[in-house]
């Protein structure tokens, strides 16, 4: 059994930039710090060195619609070295900063830019086999993107995501906090429609709730086309993705989550402290299961 340790809640300052919208997000963080138990775990999960095996290293990264071309932003980006990037919030302003930032180191790109919050894209050094974008319906806000890389683990099929922040309609984010999770489930489930069976698969994005919540816990299911384990808590099970200091106290949560299935295997994950996004880059290794269940 893993060890469990218990501990109040504190957090540093953090250079971040504020719009209004994460403004408003804040009675919602209110009650997620309320609920949270302050205990922390031992990973189960070590980080381990590929050897001479190949590696895909991804990152997801939701940049703040807010803040386009900010400087330490596409440094976290550039630190994270991975061979594809996930990205969520990207917009036209968004895209010229990263092409003329990364046209060269990634080459191979696919941008969904929105206004607001919608936007979902990534930057690739792999060749993208294929690429679809998924409409959101029903209660969902935001699109999906399924593509094929062409990587050294073969063909790879990932998923990008940015479920539904925890709002009502009406614009409240404590009954929000309450209606997502199942709105969350439902996103989840329409997505995976899409996936491919016979691919090595990763779902990856702001899934905008904690290891335990809705969306994760479908992918984690038998029944779900593809059964899945976020890698992120095996690695670093208490690190934040997200982080809001203000005078009272410092929000945090693990929203951010690299999902992956039995034929990939993580040799590493974490969260990079770096950017001025509110959410942190999240870094993944990964390299071929030797025995896939």
């Amino acid at each position: 059994m893993r060890s469990v340790t218990c501990r109040p809640r504190g957090g540093g300052a953090a250079s971040i930039v504020m719009t209004a919208w994460h403004a408003f997000a804040i009675p919602a963080a209110l009650i997620a710090a309320l609920l949270s138990s302050g205990c922390s775990h031992a990973p189960a999960r070590q980080t381990r060195a590929p050897g001479p095996q190949p590696v895909l290293r991804v990152m997801t990264y939701n940049v703040n619609f807010g803040i386009p071309g900010d400087a330490p932003t596409l440094g976290a980006i550039e630190a994270g070295k991975a061979d594809v990037v996930f990205l969520q919030e990207i917009n036209t302003a968004w895209i010229r900063s990263l092409r003329a930032t990364f046209g060269d180191a990634y080459p191979h790109t696919a941008f969904y830019p929105r206004v607001g919050a919608g936007g979902i894209g990534l930057m690739s050094r792999l060749p993208i086999r294929t690429q679809k974008l998924i409409a959101p319906e029903g209660d969902g806000w935001f699109p999906a993107l399924r593509l094929v890389l062409d990587s050294p683990l073969g063909a790879v099929q990932v998923l990008v995501v940015h479920l539904r922040p925890p709002v009502s309609d009406g614009g409240s984010f404590v009954s929000g906090h309450f209606t997502a999770p199942g709105i969350h489930e439902k996103e989840i489930t329409r997505f995976c429609e899409s996936l491919d069976r016979a691919l090595p698969t990763l779902v990856v994005g702001d899934f905008n709730e904690e290891k335990d919540g809705r969306a994760i816990g479908y992918l984690e299911r038998a029944e779900s086309p593809i059964k899945m384990k976020s890698a992120l808590p095996e690695f670093q099970p208490d690190k934040p993705t997200w982080r809001w200091p203000t005078a009272l106290h410092t929000f945090e949560g693990q929203f951010d989550h690299i999902v992956y299935d039995a034929r990939l295997e993580p040799l590493s994950v974490e969260v990079l402290d770096a950017g001025r996004s509110d959410h942190f880059p999240v870094v993944g290794v990964f390299v071929l299961a030797r025995t896939p269940a």
